[in-house]
């Protein structure tokens, strides 16, 4: 079997478009939500949301591309740009053939969607874009870095809701683990705050209604009642071990391990007693070889700020890591600063987890004020704390049931 390591980063995010500014946001504890601007939020029960800031395309795509894509696939685009710049690798360093895309959408075009849905209704069929459907779909983003990049290799979109991202990770460092590439560009993309998703998570009651801006995504607090939606997207290139090696290229980490189960048990709700979620960290604990108190273990949990979710996920941990191994890890959730990006929020949470490897800093989970009895574990509260991590896990669980997890480790 192939080694895999992280040779290059790529973030579009609520704060901060490039990798070293996220990273130095998530630090700080600062806080990336806000009220809505991109609508008029006025008769939304919802008023808040956490909005990339500032984003410019340009210097990753022409303005006919960008005309012509929704802002899923731009961001998607922009952080894969990012990532490949970072990792070094040019023209010629790969052969086109050996390098994979696995890149992914929990929802898609859903802007494009409802501005040619309103065409419809107002105009009528025949003013429909004839570029709507190709910047609706969800693989288009995969579609168009490979476009931009060349890549020939094993090319897909896996949607599985709030896991997306993280099993496109897991998927792209099975494919370099068995052979079928020697690099794959890897992440997630969304762009869903819109007048329709508010309106829809808001009917489900998935939503917080607390409508403050730094006091409404608090995961693991008493008070919790909803998780804020959040966008961006997320890049990370994985590449066999010793084709990095042979091009001196930089290494953030090694990914180590995987896990991706589901619970079988509800349409939005986790299993009560964690089961599927505690056998996809365990999973990927066995695979990365890790024992669970033998090493100082960080875990960037899924925590949405849901009752429900953090309530379980918090069981999950102890079932698969044991009451006193449990106790030991440090745990955060990077969605108290950035809320919920659905399917770009692993990919987003890996890179957070991939640096917090890298500097041996565990960022902060800002909000926490209140202890719930449900949640006792260290949830790293208000500041960001130095920790000598050995291996740092990223997990998330998805609407259908779907628990994800990957290993991360630094590269010896």
């Amino acid at each position: 079997m192939k080694r895999v390591v992280v040779t290059g980063l790529g973030v579009i995010s609520p704060v901060g478009n490039d990798v070293e500014t996220y990273w130095s946001s998530l630090k700080a504890g600062k806080c990336g939500i806000g009220y809505i601007t991109k609508f008029d939020a006025t008769d939304f029960k919802v008023k808040i949301a956490a909005e990339v800031k500032d984003f410019d395309p340009l210097p990753y795509m022409d303005r006919n591309d960008v005309r012509r894509s929704d802002l899923y696939s731009q961001y998607a685009v922009c952080a894969a740009g990012q990532a490949m710049a970072d990792s070094g690798i040019k023209q010629g360093d790969i052969d086109p053939q050996r390098l994979g895309v696995y890149f992914s959408s929990g929802i898609g075009g859903i802007a494009t969607f409802e501005n040619e849905c309103m065409k419809l209704f107002e105009a009528g069929p025949g003013r429909i874009s004839p570029f709507f459907i190709p910047m609706m779909i969800e693989n288009i983003a995969a579609g168009n870095i490979a476009i931009k990049f060349g890549a020939k290799g094993p090319v897909m979109t896996v949607v599985t809701a709030c896991a997306t991202s993280t099993n496109s990770i897991g998927e792209a460092f099975r494919a370099i683990k068995h052979g079928y590439a020697d690099a794959v560009i890897a992440g997630g993309s969304e762009a869903a705050v819109t007048k329709m998703a508010i309106a829809g998570f808001t009917s489900c009651m998935a939503l917080s209604k607390r409508n403050d801006p730094i006091d409404s995504s608090i995961p693991f607090d008493k008070r919790r009642d909803g998780f804020v939606l959040g966008e961006g997207a997320a890049a990370l290139v994985l590449e066999e071990y010793g084709h990095a090696v042979s091009r001196g290229a930089k290494i953030y980490a090694e990914i180590k391990g995987y896990g991706n189960t589901c619970d079988a048990h509800h349409i939005t709700a986790p299993h009560p007693e964690a089961e599927g979620a505690a056998a996809a960290i365990s999973n990927a604990l066995r695979e990365a070889e890790i024992v669970p108190g033998s090493s100082k273990l960080y875990i960037n949990a899924h925590g949405t700020s849901t009752p429900l979710n953090d309530k379980a996920e918090t069981a999950a941990i102890k079932k698969a890591l044991g009451a006193e191994s449990a106790a030991g890890a440090l745990i955060n959730s990077t969605k108290s600063m950035i809320g919920h990006c659905l399917g770009a929020a692993g990919a987003l949470e890996a890179a957070a987890a991939v640096l917090s490897l890298r500097d041996g800093v565990v960022h902060p989970t800002i909000g926490y004020k209140e202890a719930d009895p449900d949640c006792d574990l260290d949830y790293v509260p208000g500041k960001a704390r130095k920790a000598a991590i050995d291996a740092a896990l990223s997990t998330n669980l998805g609407f259908g049931g779907h628990n994800a997890c990957l290993v991360f480790t630094k590269i010896k």
